[in-house]
């Protein structure tokens, strides 16, 4: 069996999704194992730009059969709209497949999470992307969500709904002041797109297990980053779900043995959207040049990103947490230009000790100084080199450097963002 892992070591954006895009090629089967459309992932195929939501990133490759997990939150009219994207530009989309046990991400959960954030006040607001995932993710601990099986009998869901919609409509109502959902109208749009969703339905662990077993190619693709895990990340500033190499265990429904390979993507600094602590964040021109040459924006809301220098602190609690055998260190290119390179290698903190680790402390983080080992930077453009023996040699450096610290082997390094632009030192498809 070879089952693969791609895993964002930061805040998100790192380029999983071209990552995934370039592996998938040689993937019998492409899992998305959390998340939902507050994801966006971007692939540029000789020049064209593919922004993906919710559907894996693999979804490119025909030949690889599709899934969008169980630990995923699904909202099918988005769903809907990404595939008829998809196929305005002549992708097929039959091979995509979802779990029956993946929860339903209701109209009305898009509807509280806007609310939620509207009403917080602006020193408490998390900075979701106001789609429903957490709210979406909450009926689900909470024993009230809705799934995709409930749909193969239209009077189960139908009476869960009229069970659900009155505590969600009171919630609405008498906590923030909103419009309620009416009961036929909501029913009447699931049941209008029921049919089509029925065929797409799968038991998504027997048939990932299955592939494994017979010795095929899977690779589990996380949303977000290590640095927005429910657990591990700068909480409460951070995403519902566990977007580590452990989360795809619990998301797909497979043990810990059958992930060979687990590839964590680092970008060569640092970005972050929404709020939270940001120890090397440039608040300066220096910062605004690498935002605008960087094209630092969010794929799924277009919001500016916050950018910083590289924290190999974070990217070396991605390594531990995730157990990664690979890192893919992306957008190398944007670095091309500056005299010296700072890399943050620890944090000194208030009282003027220094630590090496990500504290849980968020006033230790917001706090803390970084502080940063000075590495000779390179003018030349990179952006079209085609080996790692042309890149120059302070360039290779960097990544030398990321690798001593992280002890961790770099195996690829991208310099453009075409599924072309990407550098192999080390074999990732065995």
């Amino acid at each position: 069996m070879a089952g693969y892992a791609v895993v964002g070591t930061q805040w998100g954006d790192e380029g999983k999704g071209k990552i995934v895009d370039l592996l998938g090629m040689d993937m019998d089967m492409v899992v998305r194992f959390q998340g939902g459309n507050n994801a966006g992932h971007t692939v540029v195929i000789n020049g064209n730009k593919i922004v993906l939501h919710l559907l894996p990133s693999g979804i490119l490759n025909p030949n690889a059969d599709c899934i969008i997990g169980p630990g995923v939150v699904v909202n099918p009219f988005v769903l809907f709209q990404e595939m008829e994207e998809l196929s305005k530009h002549d992708y097929p989309v039959n091979h995509i497949h979802i779990a029956d046990r993946a929860h339903i991400l209701m109209p009305y959960h898009v509807r509280i999470d806007e609310l939620q954030e509207a009403t917080k006040d602006p020193g408490m607001r998390i900075g979701t992307t106001k789609n429903g995932i957490g709210p979406c993710y909450c009926d689900k601990y909470s024993r009230i969500g809705l799934r995709m099986c409930d749909l193969k009998y239209a009077d189960i869901f139908a009476a869960k709904l009229k069970e659900i919609l009155p505590m969600k409509n009171r919630e609405i109502v008498d906590l923030y002041g909103g419009e309620p959902f009416d009961y036929d109208d909501l029913l009447n749009r699931f049941m209008n797109i029921r049919e089509r969703l029925l065929p797409m339905l799968v038991d998504a662990t027997d048939i990932i297990n299955n592939a494994l077993d017979a010795g095929k190619n899977v690779l589990f693709e996380g949303a977000q980053a290590n640095m927005l895990d429910i657990n591990y990340g700068t909480y409460p500033y951070v995403t519902s779900s566990s977007p580590t190499a452990g989360g795809a265990l619990t998301g797909a429904g497979v043990a810990p043995q059958k992930l060979n390979t687990i590839i964590g993507i680092a970008k060569a600094y640092s970005t972050r959207v929404g709020e939270g602590p940001f120890v090397t964040e440039l608040n300066n021109e220096m910062g605004e040049d690498m935002r605008k040459r960087g094209a630092e924006y969010g794929a799924t809301t277009g919001r500016p990103r916050r950018v910083g220098w590289l924290d190999l602190p974070v990217v070396r609690q991605a390594v531990r947490i995730n157990g990664l055998t690979d890192l893919a260190v992306t957008k190398i290119d944007i670095l091309s230009g500056y005299d010296e390179i700072p890399v943050c290698t620890g944090y000194q903190l208030k009282d003027g000790s220094v630590i090496d680790y990500v504290p849980a402390c968020l006033r230790d983080l917001e706090e803390a100084k970084p502080v940063y080992r000075m590495l000779a930077g390179w003018k030349e453009d990179i952006s079209g080199v085609k080996s790692w023996e042309d890149l120059p040699e302070n360039c290779r450096a960097y990544v030398r450097f990321i690798e001593e610290y992280c002890h961790t082997q770099v195996s690829l390094v991208s310099v453009n963002p075409d599924r072309s632009g990407s550098i192999l030192l080390h074999k990732l498809v065995k």
